[in-house]
């Protein structure tokens, strides 16, 4: 076998892989050998069927499997020897492709870009300012306010009221497209309350001004990416009948309102509140923190980027942000989307920060323990109620999963590594203030 070097420039690497005739033949001879013993075949004793028989039954799948280990051994050995660690999964090509045949050397051609080496960076400089919010009287009763509002009930207008945002209306209504009932388009008493985004855009709007006794048409249009293709941008009308209008009342913020929400009195909730309040303050706080010290790191150390990571990057930011903007459309079955500018340097910035921190956190020998992981697995799978043994089945199988839960996790690890070597002043500033630094975040 031969490793000869086609491509060596900046990060991008190419070689071919030559087996010769002879070494395939012999790893085939070698892989039925060792299978000989167990094969089974009529008019013959177990482990006694001639080679020459066996070569002909199952060596077109044996010279598979010998031609895919061979360059996969050959692979592993020139990784290990160079000192290479593909940004990506090496691309490996058939040089002579379907004109191969049996009993000719075997030739692939392998490409891949590198991770680069990865400068040392001078942590000690690093400076830094940590946030602390306390949860205020003002904030508690807000919330409560919130909660209480959540735990609204709805009592009978006067008769002859006008519905109102807000306001909650009993309706019986009939939906057609064409003239034609459709599955799903009718209910009975259905408590609809009115601004709630609940149905259809432009449904809710029209029953504002509506009475009790009132029939109301109400003509709208099924959105081009409604879920039902057999509805999807059909005109609809539908017969709706008021049966009652009802104005919202908040709950009582007193003991019940804190026993509807588990605690034992008006009391405990507000402690639980506070509580609540200031963990989210504290992440929101270290998010200010966490970017703060990226931007450091991003300005003291440059080096050059594999174009594969940066393209596939570039293209996860731009989906992931159309999406953003098409919350309605949970497919992919939409057209590419080509990443701008705006799309690529960001994703400069990402997958420059991702190397630097996995070699940090690689020399500190930072790493995610089990009872990390287990933790990770039982969080996301409480997102999955009544389906959490599936999800963790799935994430056991799922190698991809399994780093999706770990990468942010030793990400994190490797920031307090950080964090706690530098110097850190500490600063307790207003909910305000906070609220407004997130919101300059958002805006870079």
């Amino acid at each position: 076998m031969q490793v000869t070097e086609t491509l060596n420039q900046g990060l991008k690497r190419g070689y071919t892989i030559t087996v010769t005739a002879a070494e395939l033949d012999a790893k085939v001879t070698q892989k039925l050998t060792e299978a000989a013993p167990e094969v089974e075949m009529k008019g013959f004793r177990k482990g006694k069927v001639p080679m020459a028989l066996l070569r002909k039954q199952f060596g077109s799948k044996i010279l598979g499997e010998a031609m895919q280990e061979t360059i996969d051994g050959a692979m592993q050995d020139h990784l290990s020897s160079s000192g290479d660690r593909p940004a990506m999964q090496p691309k490996v090509e058939m040089v002579d492709g379907e004109a191969w045949k049996e009993g000719q050397d075997f030739v692939v051609a392998v490409s891949y870009e590198t991770l680069p080496a990865i400068p040392a960076v001078e942590l000690s400089g690093i400076s830094l300012e940590r946030v602390s919010v306390k949860a205020d009287d003002a904030a508690v009763t807000e919330a409560l306010e919130n909660l209480a509002k959540n735990a609204q009930n709805f009592e009978d207008r006067k008769k002859g009221s006008k519905a109102k945002d807000g306001d909650q209306v009993a309706i019986d209504f009939k939906g057609t497209v064409d003239g034609e009932a459709f599955e799903g388009g009718a209910a009975e008493d259905y408590p609809l309350v009115l601004g709630s985004n609940s149905f259809i855009p432009g449904f809710e709007a029209q029953l504002v001004g509506a009475k009790a006794g009132d029939e109301v048409s109400v003509n709208v249009t099924f959105p081009e990416t409604y879920g039902a293709a057999h509805l999807a941008g059909k005109n609809a009308v539908f017969a709706c009948t008021v049966k009652a209008v009802r104005a919202p009342k908040p709950a009582e913020i007193d003991d019940a309102l804190g026993k509807r929400y588990g605690a034992e009195d008006l009391a405990a909730l507000k402690l639980q509140i506070a509580a609540r309040l200031e963990a989210e303050y504290k992440g929101a706080a270290r998010a200010l923190l966490k970017r703060a010290l990226l931007d450091q790191l991003d300005a003291r150390v440059k080096f050059d980027l594999p174009q594969s990571l940066l393209d596939a990057e570039a293209a996860q930011i731009a989906h992931s942000l159309w999406h953003e903007e098409h919350p309605d459309d949970h497919g992919h079955h939409h057209e590419a989307i080509e990443p701008t500018d705006e799309h690529k340097k960001l994703a400069e910035r990402r997958v420059r920060l991702g190397l630097l921190l996995a070699e940090l956190g690689r020399n500190e020998k930072i790493e995610v323990t089990d009872a990390e992981m287990t933790q990770a697995v039982l969080a996301q799978a409480r997102e999955y109620p009544g389906q959490e043994r599936a999800f963790f089945e799935y994430v056991q199988k799922n190698p991809q999963m399994q780093q999706q839960l770990r990468a942010p996790i030793f990400e994190d690890k490797v920031i307090d590594f950080i964090v706690a070597g530098a110097k850190v002043s500490e600063k307790e500033i207003s909910k305000d203030d906070l609220q407004k630094a997130i919101e300059a975040l958002d805006e870079i």
